[in-house]
C-alpha cells in the first residue's frame, strides 16, 4: 500500500502525496475548479495540475508536480531573479489567453488564479536557474480581470511591504512583471495596478478574520499568527510609498 506523505505549506487545505498523486479536500467551488483543471488538461496546457477524480465526496485527487515550491519564507529569495520572473509572468499569460474565450470566464475578461505566490508555484532547477513550470491550488479560482493575477503577483513575488529595501527597484520590477505578460504600462494602469494590489490586501486581511470568526481551522490558524496585521502593515508600506512606486513604472 502507497503512503500517504504529508506535503508542507497546506495552513488551509491539508495536503497529501500518494505516489504520484495528489489527495485534498475539495475546494469549495470544486465542480467550476475540476472543469478549469480538465479544460488545461484538454488543450494540453501543463501549468497546473491534472484533476484525476474523486475518492469520497469531499476528497480530490490530482496530479503530482514534481518541482520546487518556496513554501518557506527564508528560501523565496530563490525564485526572484529577473529571468523568474519574466517567465512566471509569460507562464501567467499562457492561462489567461486560454481563458479568454471559454464559457467558464463568465463575465470576466479571464479565469484568474487569485492566489498567485512563491507558496503556489513550482519550479525547476537549481540556484539562480530555477524557472516556475506550473501553478497549485487552484481553489480559488474564479472569472475576473488579467490585472487582477498581476496586481497579486507584484505584491506576493515582490513581497511588496516594508522588506522592501529599494522602493524605485521594486517599482521597476512591477513593470518587467507587466512588460513580461505583454500589458504596457500606460499612465491610468500605473493607479489600477497600485490600487488593486492595495484591494487585495485589504481583501486578504479581511478574508482571513472572517473565516476565523466562523471558526474555520486553517483562517483560525493564521490569525494566531498574526498573518492578517503583517498583510495590514504591508498595506500601510504600500500606501506611504505609492507615489515612488507610481514613478518607477
Amino acid at each position: 500500500m502507497v503512503e500517504d506523505v504529508p506535503l508542507p505549506g497546506g495552513f488551509v487545505n491539508p495536503t497529501v502525496k500518494r505516489g504520484d498523486r495528489v489527495v485534498r479536500r475539495c475546494p469549495a467551488r470544486a465542480e467550476f475548479v475540476h472543469s478549469l483543471l480538465d479544460f488545461f488538461e484538454q488543450m494540453g496546457w501543463r501549468g497546473a495540475p491534472r484533476f484525476l477524480g474523486t475518492e469520497a465526496p469531499d476528497r480530490e485527487i490530482l496530479s503530482y508536480v514534481a518541482g520546487y515550491v518556496a513554501w518557506e519564507p527564508d528560501r523565496v529569495a530563490a525564485v526572484r531573479s529577473d529571468a523568474a520572473l519574466v517567465d512566471l509572468a509569460r507562464l501567467v499569460r499562457q492561462f489567461h489567453d486560454l481563458t479568454a474565450t471559454h464559457p467558464l470566464r463568465g463575465a470576466g475578461e479571464v479565469v484568474c488564479h487569485n492566489d498567485l505566490s512563491p507558496k503556489n508555484t513550482v519550479y525547476s532547477g537549481t540556484g539562480d536557474a530555477l524557472r516556475p513550470i506550473a501553478f497549485i491550488d487552484w481553489d480559488a479560482a474564479a472569472p475576473g480581470r488579467r490585472i487582477h493575477d498581476l496586481a497579486h503577483v507584484c505584491w506576493q513575488y515582490l513581497e511588496l511591504g516594508p522588506s522592501v529595501d529599494d522602493v524605485a527597484e521594486a517599482g521597476g520590477r512591477m513593470r518587467l512583471i507587466c512588460d513580461a505578460y505583454g500589458l504596457r504600462v500606460r499612465d491610468e494602469l500605473r493607479y489600477e495596478l497600485l490600487d488593486t494590489v492595495l484591494w487585495w490586501q485589504s481583501r486578504c486581511a479581511r478574508g482571513i478574520e472572517t473565516g476565523a470568526a466562523a471558526g474555520e481551522p486553517g483562517m483560525r490558524e493564521l490569525c494566531l499568527s498574526g498573518v492578517p496585521e503583517v498583510i495590514r502593515t504591508a498595506h500601510r508600506w504600500v500606501v506611504d510609498h505609492r507615489a515612488a512606486l507610481e514613478r518607477a513604472l
